[in-house]
C-alpha cells in the first residue's frame, strides 16, 4: 500500500511538471486580452482563490518571521519578473524566447547553493553551467543558433522583456537557496501568492491601468493558466512530500523542452532548429548542474524542494 502511495504521489508531482510547462504559452495568450499586468493580475489573484481551496489557508504564526520577509520579498519579485516578462514580449516567438531565459534558475540555484549553502560538488558543474548559457545563446540568436551579433540585436529589440526574465532567473536561484536554510519545512505559497497578486494590482492601478479586453477565449486561457499556476503547486507538494523526489527532479530539469512545445503548439509560432538545439542545451547544462551535487552532501537537489515554476 506505501508502494502504491508513493507512486502515485510520484504521478501527481509529475502532473505539475505538465502544468508548469504550460505556463508561458498560457501567460502570453491572456495577456493578448487584459494586458501584460492586468492579465498577470487575474491569474494569480484566481490562483490565489484555488491553492487557498486546494493546500489551504497559510497561519502566519506558523511560518518563520524570516521565512516570511525573504520569502514573500524574493517569491513576489521573481513571479513579477516572470510574468511581466513574458506579457510584455512583442511577439509569440519572443515569450518563447523570454521563458527560456527564465529557465536558467536551476543552473543558478545549484551554483548559489555551492557558493552560500557550502553545497559540495564535482567538476561537472563547471560544463554543465556553460552548456546552459550557451544553450540561451543559441536560443536568443534565433535562426543563426550561436551568433553574437544576431543574439545582441534580438535583446536590443526588447531589453526589458529579456532583462526581466534572466533577473527572474537570478531572484528565483535566490530564494531557493535562502529559503531552504530559513522556512523550516514550512510552506508560504498560498500568501506569497495572493501578494503577488495584490502587487499586481496595485501596479494595474497606479502606474498602469491599460484597458481589458474581455473575450470567450481570453477567458479559456485566464482560468487554464491559473489552474496551472494553483494546482501546479498543490501537486508539487504532494509528490515532494509523499513521491520519488529523485524522480521529479530529473523530470523538472525537462520543463524547458515541454514548455517551448507546448508555447509554440498554443501560440501557433515555429520554431527552428536552433532553438530547439539551444533549448535542448539548456535542459542539458541543468542536469550536469544537479549532477554535480548528487550524492554530496545533504541537500543533493536544491531545486528539487522548490518550485519548478515555469
Amino acid at each position: 500500500m506505501a508502494v502504491m502511495q508513493r507512486k502515485q504521489a510520484t504521478l501527481i508531482g509529475l502532473v505539475a511538471v505538465l502544468l508548469w510547462s504550460s505556463i508561458v504559452g498560457l501567460i502570453r495568450g491572456v495577456s493578448e486580452s487584459f494586458g501584460a499586468t492586468g492579465g498577470a493580475a487575474l491569474i494569480y489573484t484566481v490562483a490565489s482563490v484555488l491553492l487557498w481551496l486546494s493546500v489551504g489557508p497559510v497561519r502566519l504564526d506558523t511560518l518563520p518571521r524570516s521565512y516570511r520577509l525573504w520569502g514573500s520579498l524574493l517569491f513576489v519579485s521573481y513571479e513579477l519578473c516572470l510574468s511581466l516578462s513574458i506579457g510584455y514580449a512583442n511577439t509569440g516567438r519572443q515569450a518563447i524566447e523570454v521563458g527560456m531565459v527564465n529557465y536558467l534558475w536551476p543552473s543558478f540555484t545549484m551554483l548559489a547553493a555551492i557558493l552560500f549553502n557550502r553545497q559540495r560538488a564535482n567538476w561537472l558543474i563547471v560544463p554543465g553551467f556553460l552548456i546552459a548559457i550557451l544553450g540561451i545563446t543559441s536560443v536568443l540568436g534565433g535562426d543563426q543558433g550561436l551568433d553574437l551579433a544576431s543574439m545582441t540585436s534580438n535583446v536590443r529589440d526588447n531589453p526589458l522583456s529579456y532583462g526581466l526574465a534572466l533577473a527572474g532567473a537570478v531572484i528565483w536561484a535566490g530564494y531557493c537557496t535562502v529559503t531552504a536554510r530559513i522556512a523550516q519545512g514550512k510552506n508560504g505559497v498560498t500568501l506569497f501568492f495572493i501578494l503577488t497578486a495584490s502587487a499586481l494590482w496595485a501596479k494595474y492601478l497606479f502606474t498602469d491601468g491599460a484597458p481589458m479586453s474581455f473575450s470567450a477565449n481570453g477567458m479559456i486561457h485566464l482560468v487554464l493558466a491559473a489552474c496551472a499556476m494553483g494546482f501546479g503547486y498543490a501537486a508539487w507538494n504532494v509528490g515532494i512530500l509523499h513521491g520519488n523526489v529523485t524522480v521529479l527532479a530529473g523530470a523538472s530539469y525537462f520543463i524547458p523542452v515541454f514548455s517551448a512545445a507546448l508555447a509554440a503548439a498554443l501560440l501557433h509560432t515555429p520554431l527552428s532548429f536552433a532553438f530547439w538545439k539551444g533549448a535542448a542545451m539548456v535542459c542539458a547544462g541543468s542536469i550536469l548542474c544537479w549532477l554535480a551535487t548528487r550524492g554530496r552532501g545533504e541537500r543533493a537537489s536544491p531545486a528539487a524542494d522548490s518550485s519548478p515554476t515555469a
